[in-house]
């Protein structure tokens, strides 16, 4: 017997699709509503030799669908739960179970960390020598100066030379917060104002394994705050970051990541996921945008620094309960 979930605005347009992929000899397993997200049906129907059997075109149902006893919980089930769980918009998550469709998932988290490979790219930041100055961008608030603190720790603690220069000379106490990280780093800080100064900056800086340069928070939807920083970034062969934090409305979250795709960004760096219990904005934000996963940050504490993402790990972030009953079960096996 093979299981299928199906996503849809009502419980109308669900039945459909499973009459439409699996067709009226379907089993309906579950139905569950969600608020603001729609209603999730999972279906089932017999395989002959391990195919499911053709579908003719849409006729009128002779009979009715039938339902069958609660079974036991199968991962895929426990994956779409997940999803739906963190608020993924509707479209990226029926992709995203599609992706398993013929998978044999035998627990939770691999089926939820192929899910996430299938679909997503992951590319950490460089641990090492950088090809290219990291220039964090994004919103007012997301992140990026203490991004560049626990980016500073990181090299600083591998005796890495870094660059550290920030533009964020016009918000209050911005160029103060980041003083006082380089400072006890025993970093030297470098400030700029305009593109020219940030070329002179870079070129002083070369030879370092990694230049970093914080900016300041742009407002997305702001032509001229979108000037200013394409123009910085012109000014010499950077690599913008994009720096978003978790808890964002999803469908906001996929404008301003689009934003920033325009001027070049295409790895996205997530802040605050200790702040938040659903990471669907991160989701469709990368998807939205085309933006591949880099870092993320779980903690203020700058020394506890970023956690390079994949999907295992991503995975595991999204399901910390299954984490939690592992490591029980283990305390259990220890002290039987």
């Amino acid at each position: 017997m093979r299981l299928k979930s199906f996503h849809a605005p009502t419980m109308q347009d669900a039945m459909r699709l499973v009459r439409e992929v699996l067709g009226d000899d379907a089993i309906i397993v579950a139905t569950r509503e969600e608020e603001g997200v729609g209603v999730r049906v999972t279906a089932a129907i017999e395989e002959d030799e391990g195919v499911l059997a053709p579908h003719p075109a849409i006729q009128a149902s002779q009979s009715p669908l039938r339902f069958a006893e609660p079974a036991a919980p199968d991962p895929i089930d426990i994956v779409s739960e997940a999803l739906l769980r963190h608020g993924v918009p509707a479209e990226l998550n029926q992709r995203m179970m599609d992706t398993l469709s013929d998978m044999d998932a035998r627990d939770p988290l691999s089926a939820l960390a192929a899910a996430l490979d299938s679909v997503f790219h992951f590319q950490p930041l460089p641990d090492g020598r950088a090809t290219r100055p990291i220039m964090l961008v994004g919103p007012p608030g997301g992140g990026k100066t203490l991004t560049v603190a626990k980016l500073c720790a990181r090299c600083a603690l591998q005796k890495r030379p870094v660059g550290v220069i920030s533009t964020d000379t016009i918000r209050a106490g911005g160029i103060e917060q980041l003083q006082a990280f380089t400072r006890v780093l025993k970093l030297r800080l470098m400030t700029v104002e305009d593109p020219t100064a940030l070329a002179d900056a870079l070129d002083v800086s070369r030879g370092m394994d990694q230049v970093l340069v914080d900016s300041a928070g742009r407002n997305p939807y702001n032509a001229s705050d979108m000037k200013d920083l394409r123009d910085f970034l012109v000014a010499a062969d950077m690599e913008p970051v994009l720096v978003m934090p978790a808890g964002l409305d999803p469908v906001e979250a996929v404008d301003m990541a689009l934003a920033f795709r325009q001027i070049g960004a295409k790895r996205l760096l997530s802040t605050r996921l200790d702040m938040a219990r659903r990471y669907g904005s991160l989701l469709a934000a990368a998807h939205g945008a085309g933006l591949a996963f880099a870092d993320v940050s779980a903690t203020t504490k700058v020394a506890d620094g970023l956690i390079p993402l994949t999907p295992t790990i991503l995975a595991k972030m999204m399901m910390p309960e299954l984490q939690a009953d592992e490591r029980r079960t283990k305390q259990t096996g220890t002290h039987a």
